[in-house]
């Protein structure tokens, strides 16, 4: 089986900053890491393999310092890589992102399933797994957290609900969104390492993917940030303390009347 998984250089989280003029996130000079989520899903498709054979190949969008991402996923296990990188795709919301990455799969040409993590830690939209399932026309299946059976042409996977959970079974190709509880991901291996210390991604730009133009980058992100702002800290406010429990319910109701937010 050839198993594909989509990979993300995210920001550190305490250092995001946002370009004030476009609403984008800044990058260059930023300490990054491989979002945390997609290192589940290189798990998955890893333990795939491992029942399976076949290949694990990851596939990426971002700037030339997503090397780094790549080598370390490669260090787990994986076999092979491709980068999408160009300036043109720079400023992509989740649609133009969902857009480009298809047409990578286009450029790969077989596979036989997907696997995504479930947000970037860096959007948390969680919407790039099913938008590229719709722009490749294949069947989607979100927010996994135990796969039950994978074997060519066919997926039985658990996914998470808000009232608990379900079953749901797929053809293959298809794409599958995995969280943080379907497994623990594995640590690199000496040969991994070693493999991963002299590894180059082949990266394909704009034109090796032959992609409409007004479908990438900024140009084709309907999605806009208008205003991105910290917010003040608010004051101290006030601790209710001593007598039991019912004296300071009592003390907390008088309060809410005194603020006027119930008669």
């Amino acid at each position: 089986m050839k198993i594909v998984v989509c990979v993300k250089q995210v920001p550190d989280t305490i250092n995001v900053r946002i370009n004030e003029k476009t609403g984008t996130m800044e990058r260059e000079g930023v300490p990054t890491m491989v979002n945390p989520y997609d290192l589940y899903a290189v798990e998955e498709a890893l333990r795939v393999k491992e029942q399976h054979g076949g290949e694990v190949m990851v596939l990426s969008m971002g700037p030339p310092q997503v090397q780094d991402a790549l080598r370390e996923v490669i260090s787990m296990g994986v076999d092979d890589a491709r980068l999408l990188c160009d300036r043109e795709f720079a400023g992509a919301d989740t649609l133009a992102t969902s857009y480009t990455l298809a047409r990578g799969f286009a450029r790969i040409g077989e596979y036989d399933l997907i696997y995504c993590g479930k947000p970037a830690i860096d959007g948390d939209t969680a919407q790039v797994g099913p938008e590229l399932a719709e722009h490749l026309n294949l069947p989607f299946i979100g927010f996994v957290r135990k796969i039950r059976e994978v074997r060519p042409g066919f997926i039985c996977a658990e996914r998470m609900t808000d009232d608990g959970g379900e079953v749901v079974e797929s053809s293959l190709p298809a794409v599958v969104s995995v969280v943080k509880e379907i497994n623990e991901p594995r640590l690199p291996s000496l040969r991994g390492k070693m493999k991963a210390k002299s590894f180059e991604a082949v990266t394909w730009s704009a034109a090796d993917l032959e992609v409409d133009r007004e479908r990438i980058g900024l140009k084709g992100s309907p999605t806009w940030v208008v205003r991105s702002f910290t917010p003040e800290p608010r004051g101290g406010g006030e601790i209710l303390a001593g007598g039991d429990s019912a004296e300071i319910a009592s003390k907390l109701a008088e309060k809410i009347r005194e603020l006027g937010v119930c008669s």
